[in-house]
């Protein structure tokens, strides 16, 4: 009994989380091997095809990373963190620091806007992408099982989004994809305590996993400069797991500080350099504003009026080279407020319909829209059925794993609710998508023969143990 149990724990410590598989995970560590393996030559072989996109030289390389990689290149030729459009406006808040610093060493070594540096980066978000099978493969196994474990990093491999996106362009997503899948399996850690919170036995001698805490705080801060929007996930990630302990009567005040400490460590020399370049607070980015007008220009023929904003209007451009960046934000903020105030019933059918399509991808069925986004109906169906999916998944985890389907629940609600009230676009919803695919892939049964042999090994034990075959510790 106690070897049982002892193994049981073995599949919650720091160590099983960086990738230390027992003994008899050895087929395990050879499956998820040929998934990452598969998913990047896949995804290497689309990038091919796809490489051309980002040698467009048409408006100075705009599509060779957008804002980042022109802030890359401020970088690179000794401007500082600076100018993100067409000119050189100075300082800027407009990003997070982590990705455009990325871009920037990859644009010393390999030239700014060359194609080596396009195969570099393009790779690389392609490895992540890959290396997101990991993180899915442990979270499926410790709220499903072993099979929905092998069904999720199988369908990541070969899904479509996490395809094409990763080498469609460059951008911070598919590494903040990877950040956010960690994050989850590690509340999924810290919320099991040292001492097994699945366990209802107070055990005295258990104490806090420090340095799972501290590290948990650290990549908390590495994920908010790497993609901002991921900030409003990480209080009901640490919630989560200090409810857990405190439901188990573990230590998590103590704990939770630490983390948070650590966090605001990570973060404050970001804050302080905005504070000192602009003399005002700003936390993570300063572009809330203009995201927020970009909801609010009154045209719904389109999910995202971007063709209004600052990239590609030239009224837009010149206010914000006469204004200054901050001055823009300030003015696109009220603007956006005051159409708000006058038009509340528009703003929250809007709102509506931008959660429908993050949710479906459906927005019109207009021919003229069609001629715009041919893609849409094959999207439509794809996402939908994921989305169908993944709530049924959720809803039978209600029932069978009700603490573990709440963190899912968090996530997923929290996650796109930022961009209900801006503006949507296809590429912001994948950082959740490898909890949308954990939860569609338990939805597979196990076969017959495997389930029958499986009850048959187990021993019994008394209620709330784990079997010697279970990989779906009570979470």
């Amino acid at each position: 009994m106690s070897q049982i149990v002892e193994r049981s724990k073995s599949y919650g410590s720091a160590a099983h989380l960086l990738g230390e598989i027992p003994h008899e995970g050895r087929s395990a560590k050879s499956s998820l091997l040929w998934m990452v393996l598969t998913a990047l030559a896949i995804r290497l072989i689309v990038m091919v095809f796809l490489l051309p996109e980002q040698l467009d030289p048409s408006r100075d390389h705009w599509h060779f990373g957008y804002e980042t990689g022109r802030i890359a290149r401020s970088i690179v030729q000794g401007h500082g963190f600076s100018s993100p459009l067409f000119a050189d406006t100075g300082p800027t808040a407009w990003m997070s620091p982590i990705y455009p610093y990325i871009v920037a060493g990859v644009f010393k070594v390999f030239g700014i806007y060359t194609t080596a540096s396009a195969v570099v980066l393009l790779s690389l978000n392609a490895l992540t992408s890959a290396l997101t099978c990991i993180p899915i493969f442990f979270i499926a196994r410790r709220t499903f099982g072993d099979r929905a474990a092998k069904w999720s990093g199988w369908t990541w491999v070969f899904f479509p989004y996490a395809v094409y996106f990763p080498v469609e362009r460059i951008w911070e997503t598919w590494l903040a994809t990877l950040l956010l899948t960690v994050l989850f399996l590690f509340a999924l850690e810290l919320g099991d305590g040292p001492g097994g919170a699945s366990s209802n036995d107070y055990q005295p001698e258990a104490r806090p996993t420090w340095l799972n805490w501290i590290a948990f705080g650290l990549l908390s801060g590495l994920t908010a400069l790497t993609s901002p929007a991921i900030v409003s996930v990480l209080p009901f990630l640490g919630g989560w797991a200090c409810y857990r302990l405190h439901r188990s009567k573990q230590p998590w005040f103590s704990p939770a500080l630490v983390s948070a400490l650590a966090f605001i460590l990570f973060v404050s020399p970001w804050f302080i350099r905005n504070y000192e370049t602009f003399h005002r607070f700003i936390p993570f980015r300063d572009n809330m504003g203009m995201v927020l007008r970009l909801g609010t220009k009154g045209a719904t023929n389109h999910w995202a009026a971007y063709d209004l904003g600052p990239w590609h209007s030239d009224s837009e451009w010149l206010q914000f080279q006469e204004l200054g960046e901050l001055g823009y934000m300030a003015k696109e903020k009220k603007q956006a407020l005051e159409f708000i105030g006058a038009n509340p019933g528009w703003y929250a059918w809007t709102t509506l319909r931008r959660a429908v399509f993050i949710w479906t991808g459906f927005w019109s069925f207009d021919r003229a829209y069609l001629a715009e986004e041919p893609l849409d109906p094959p999207n439509i169906f794809l996402c939908t059925t994921f989305t169908v999916l993944a709530l049924v998944g959720l809803w039978r985890a209600l029932r069978s794993n009700p603490a573990a389907a709440l963190l899912y629940t968090l996530v997923l609600v929290t996650f796109p609710a930022i961009y209900y009230i801006t503006s949507p676009e296809v590429y912001y919803r994948r950082p959740i998508d490898p909890l949308i695919v954990i939860l569609a892939a338990s939805l597979v049964p196990a076969r017959r023969g495997v389930q029958k042999r499986s009850m048959q090994k187990q021993s019994p034990l008394p209620s709330g143990s784990v079997t010697a075959n279970s990989r779906s510790p009570q979470v």
